[in-house]
Parts: C-alpha cells; structure tokens; sequence
C-alpha cells in the first residue's frame, strides 16, 4: 500500500540568530526552495509552507509551492502546521509531516521513513525518529538530545543528558558505546490531524521547560 502523507514547512521571517533565513541563498535558491525540493523528493501528495510573512509567502508562490499564510502569533512550528489542517479541513486520519523550513539538507528518505512509520501503525498517533549514538562526544553533547527507546521502538522518554546512565560501564573507560542502546533524536515529525489538533492545546510540562526543546 502505498503511504499516503502531506508535508507542512513552517518558515517564518523572524529570527533571533538570523533574520530572514528561509530567503538566504544557497547555490543560487533561497533555502526554503530547497526544502520544498526535499518534501517533493519524498514523494509527499502535498507539500504547503505555512508562514506569517509576505516576503516568504511572496517567494514560495513564485515557486509554484502552495502557501498559506498564519498568525504571527504562533510559539512554534506546531502551532502553525495546526492551523493550515484547520484553514484546509484536512481530516483526522490524514498524516502530516512537520518539515522545519531550515532544513535544506535533511534527507527525503528520513522524510518519507517518518510518514511510513505512522502509516503502518494503526495505534500510534505520532512517530518520529532517532538514530544510534556511536561516539562518546555525541553522548555527552547537550545539544544532542537522546531518546530511550523500548524494545517496540517507543519512545519513553528524551533528555539533552546521557540516558540511561550506564553505572558500570562509564567506569570502564566508555566501553559503554558499544552496547547499541544509546539513540539521537532526529527532530522530525508526522503526526496525524485529530491528534495534532489536541496536542498544540495541551499545557507545556516542567520537564519539557527544564530540558528546553525546541
């Protein structure tokens, strides 16, 4: 059966490292250009960006991508992935991949592994995907969120520490690394509608202000 998703790139104009970062041009292409070239490697049936800004909506349309423009007063990509679903009527069951519009070199196969991961689960409403930590350097990154998986491939929990702490191994000079339980979060996304649209309602937890994603 072939999977059926939608992808949804949220790109904004405003930001606090680099302004304007979805019109920067990389080979001669603003960088959202390039992501829409990946969503549509994936073979996505339909690929919208969703932004708050005429400059981005401007360009995107250029490029014959569909584009619908947001509130400016969305906290995060989530939010605004939520109302193109609403503003579009898509329905419950569909899935949609969340694409950050910074993101030009991200792989069209994790793209269209994520969609196929929800899609061939009838229970799971959300899936995303990690990857084997296989240095001490990555394990002990902040910046490199880890993820405890169990033996069904569900995630129990992420954290920016070295989880689980391996008690005996850290003692033998990191031969902990090869015992393959140790995973990196990729911050991909698919979600199916019905539950998005409850989840952007929800209250953020201590935990998730304590580890500080985004």
């Amino acid at each position: 059966m072939t999977t059926k998703f939608k992808v949804v790139i949220p790109a904004r104009y405003a930001s606090t490292r680099l302004p304007g970062k979805p019109l920067i041009l990389l080979a001669g292409k603003p960088m959202i250009a390039h992501v829409c070239d990946r969503a549509k490697e994936a073979e996505a049936e339909q690929i919208v960006v969703a932004t708050d800004d005429s400059r981005i909506f401007d360009v995107v349309s250029e490029l014959g991508i569909e584009v619908v423009m947001t509130s400016d007063f969305h906290q995060s990509g989530t939010e605004r992935i939520a109302e193109v679903a609403q503003q579009l009527q898509w329905q419950d069951d569909e899935i949609i991949v969340n694409l950050q519009g910074d993101e030009p070199l991200l792989s069209a196969d994790y793209i269209h592994r994520v969609a196929k991961a929800l899609f061939n689960s009838s229970s799971a409403k959300v899936a995303t995907l990690a990857v084997e930590i296989n240095t001490v350097e990555k394990l002990f990154d902040s910046n490199v969120v880890k993820v405890v998986i169990d033996k069904l491939g569900h995630a129990l929990y992420f954290s920016r520490a070295a989880i689980p702490w391996d008690r005996d191994g850290f003692a033998k000079q990191h031969s902990f690394i090869s015992n393959n339980i140790y995973s990196r979060h990729i911050g991909l996304y698919a979600y199916r509608v019905g539950f998005l649209n409850q989840y952007v309602n929800w209250q953020e937890s201590l935990l998730e202000k304590l580890e500080v994603f985004e």
